[in-house]
């Protein structure tokens, strides 16, 4: 008596399923939200450690500035576009400077590879990281704030601005340096972008703009950080004109997601290459 398997047999119920039936699904594509999160959390867990000294570096050059430039401006507005203008400073020196080297070294290295084979979306990418740089500035945009505030005597009520300040001058310079160093052909060039980034944000933020030529006040409006600048600058008066506090606000904004947009287009590009 032989023994047949039950799966063989025509009317069995174990009767083997069309191959397409066998077919395993996709899972489902991962949302941004999620994705954005998790990529936050891993950079700043892989950049806390290295990034806290450079970001010393950042509220020190700061300092420094006000302290030089204590005994060359008067008080009163030149007072205050320096303080305001040393602070986002911070912002640039890491949201744009070190995120275009970042950028530059990880396309470099293959990095983006990575990414590229986890089921992220590339705005989580991009978005995460600029996150997550941009959420260094913090402390080093504060301290930098209170010591100005305190060295040329300028009122700290309104420094609770800082809380729109910096995640929206932050999103713009972030969005910039993502961007150069995601389009830059090498390494070294992304790092040369970011640097002379930083130098105009320098240059072009610290400095009275009363002082500065017209062709040069015209380069400083096309900068992102000179709208968080102003924007700072005007709470430091009795009566500060919030209209014109919010458009600042509002431009940095709309220059945050036009910038994140071109980085996100740019993290494309480079990742099929």
């Amino acid at each position: 008596m032989s023994v047949v398997p039950a799966d063989v047999l025509p009317g069995s119920a174990l009767a083997v399923e069309e191959p397409a039936a066998c077919a395993a699904e996709l899972g489902p594509r991962a949302r941004l939200w999620p994705s954005l999160a998790a990529v936050y959390r891993a950079q700043l867990s892989r950049a806390r450690v290295a990034r806290i000294p450079l970001l010393f570096v950042a509220t020190f050059q700061s300092v420094g500035i006000m302290i030089l430039m204590r005994g060359v401006v008067d008080d009163g507005a030149e007072a205050q576009a320096v303080v305001a203008g040393s602070s986002v400073l911070v912002v640039a020196f890491v949201a744009l400077n070190l995120l275009a080297q970042y950028f530059g070294q990880l396309r470099a290295s293959g990095g983006l590879d990575h990414y590229a084979t986890l089921p992220v979306p590339p705005a989580a990418v991009v978005l995460g990281a600029a996150g997550a740089y941009a959420s260094f500035t913090v402390p080093g945009t504060v301290v930098t704030a209170v010591f100005g505030c305190v060295l040329f005597g300028l009122p700290m009520a309104h420094l609770w601005i800082l809380m729109a300040v910096i995640p929206l001058a932050g999103a713009a310079l972030a969005g910039l340096g993502a961007a150069l160093g995601l389009l830059a052909p090498r390494p070294e060039m992304a790092t040369l972008l970011g640097q002379l980034g930083m130098s105009a944000a320098l240059l072009l933020g610290v400095l009275p703009a009363d002082r500065m030529p017209e062709v040069v006040r015209f380069t400083r409006d096309l900068l992102p950080s000179t709208y968080g600048v102003e924007a700072f600058a005007r709470t430091f008066g009795p009566h500060p004109d919030w209209a014109f506090v919010l458009g600042d606000l509002a431009v940095c904004g709309v220059v945050g997601v036009v910038s994140l947009a071109v980085a996100t287009w740019a993290y494309r590009r480079a990742a099929v290459r």
